[in-house]
């Protein structure tokens, strides 16, 4: 392919991307195909090429038909992952520019607007200025998801603990961690991966809002401390997967502090939320926490990926990360003028992420999400309303923010034929978890494009189906 052939399919390829966003209401919103059926679209083997116009075609023909439309306003499922036109034209100048950012040197732009990047964030979501760049030991950088942001604070927290004695021969039998049962599946992935391992993931005993007990905590530790354990780590979570539950983030951070153990905050959902100074109740003890992780990817609309992972100690985190191979050696980062964003992370190489938020914040601000967030936690409560006036159903979690969990009386099968009826109309996406032994429907209110009349219409079509 050559210029002028890259100028006119990229066009085209522009008005698909907006005909697409423009129809996507048009869609079910779940992929009706059958396992397998995508892939005997496509040849077994590769065969020649057949050109940009096949290719194009097959987008509609092959593609389009085995998605799950995230960005569909009937999209009630999982968390958002929500995107914009900025960070869309942001992804096309990231791969035009095809520059790899594992260090300073390697191309200052990535590595000098992605420090600036993260700093503006912490402004915008009053997050404590430990994380900045400029403090003493802060820091933040752009991960994947809140998946390797967990992992990192793990290694970090594992470098402290061993007194940065973390080769092969390093006892690390010891390190014990410590979450609720609704925290994220990462903690127990990011164990395993640390080789510190699920046998020594203590499940901290949650209150009747799904939150960790501090108290129980402090009762675990102490019982780990008496066994000759080593406790190194706990995640506060603000914002559970299961029900957008909320750790009590200071009074863990307090238990965590005295006991000299690590506490990383996952964020991921909720923290975005703080675009919104009425909502930084959420940033509460943040400022007491080693490293902090929140997803723009996800209600902000900074598209898919973007995680903020910021700590207090870069230290340990550089500790535990940083090989320094003499390929990989400049005169700028030995003299600490610079920063060299491989030693973050668990990848060496980074592509640039920061040009999403960029892009988004020189372009459309914060308010458009602001708005949106406003609007999805006050059509929430809304609808905990209209589910409170049938007696049909109860709401089994708090939902301050965008989450509503809620189930059928009638019980866990009644509440599990109701997800699949609903979700198999093709107008809107639920997901199901289960809450202390109940079977719950999650209805999660995030989309960009989602509209009050959406929430309206998801809610009558639960109802429909339960009579």
């Amino acid at each position: 392919m050559q210029a002028d052939e890259f100028r006119a399919h990229g066009h085209r390829l522009i008005e698909w991307i907006i005909d697409y966003h423009s129809r996507v209401e048009s869609l079910p919103v779940e992929s009706t195909v059958a396992p397998g059926e995508i892939a005997a679209l496509l040849p077994e083997h590769p065969g020649e090429p057949d050109g940009f116009e096949a290719l194009f075609a097959d987008l509609d023909r092959v593609v389009v038909p085995g998605l799950t439309n995230w960005q569909h306003p009937g999209f009630f499922a999982w968390f958002p992952a929500n995107t914009t036109y900025p960070a869309i034209l942001a992804e096309l100048v990231s791969a035009g520019l095809g520059v790899q950012g594992m260090s300073w040197a390697t191309s200052p732009a990535v590595t000098e607007v992605e420090t600036r990047m993260m700093d503006w964030m912490i402004d915008l979501l009053g997050l404590p200025d430990a994380f900045r760049s400029t403090s003493e030991a802060g820091g933040g950088v752009i991960q994947g998801s809140a998946s390797e942001a967990t992992l990192t604070s793990i290694l970090a927290a594992r470098w402290r603990a061993t007194e940065g004695a973390v080769n092969i021969d390093s006892d690390t039998t010891r390190l014990v961690a410590y979450a609720t049962s609704q925290a994220h599946s990462s903690v127990e992935k990011g164990l395993r991966i640390a080789g510190i391992g699920t046998d020594h993931l203590r499940v901290v005993p949650h209150d009747e809002n799904f939150a960790m007990r501090p108290d129980a905590l402090a009762d675990l530790i102490a019982a780990d401390r008496a066994a000759g354990l080593v406790p190194f780590w706990v995640c506060a979570t603000v914002g559970t997967t299961n029900s957008l539950a909320i750790d009590p983030v200071r009074a863990v951070a307090e238990v965590a502090r005295a006991e000299g153990v690590w506490l990383h905050v996952d964020a991921a959902m909720a923290g975005i939320a703080t675009l919104c100074p009425e909502l930084r109740w959420l940033n509460e003890g943040v400022e007491l926490a080693d490293s902090y992780g929140t997803n723009p990817h996800k209600w902000m609309g900074i598209t898919f990926d973007c995680n903020l992972f910021y700590t207090a100690d870069r230290i340990s985190l550089l500790g535990a990360l940083s090989i320094l191979p003499e390929y990989l050696r400049t005169a700028a980062a030995e003299a600490g003028a610079v920063i060299d964003y491989r030693d973050w992370q668990v990848p060496l190489g980074r592509r640039f992420r920061a040009l999403k938020l960029w892009f988004t914040l020189r372009t459309d601000g914060v308010a458009p999400a602001q708005a949106m967030i406003r609007d999805h936690v006050a059509w929430t409560q809304q609808l905990a309303e209209w589910v409170a006036d049938d007696d049909r159903f109860e709401v089994l979690a708090p939902h301050p923010l965008n989450l509503l969990c809620l189930a059928l009386r009638d019980g866990d099968e009644a509440t599990a034929a109701l997800i699949s009826a609903a979700n198999a109309t093709g107008q809107v996406l639920f997901t199901r978890t289960v809450l202390d032994g109940r079977v719950v429907l999650r209805f999660s209110i995030g989309a960009r494009t989602t509209r009050m009349a959406d929430v309206r219409d998801g809610w009558a079509l639960l109802q429909r189906l339960a009579s």
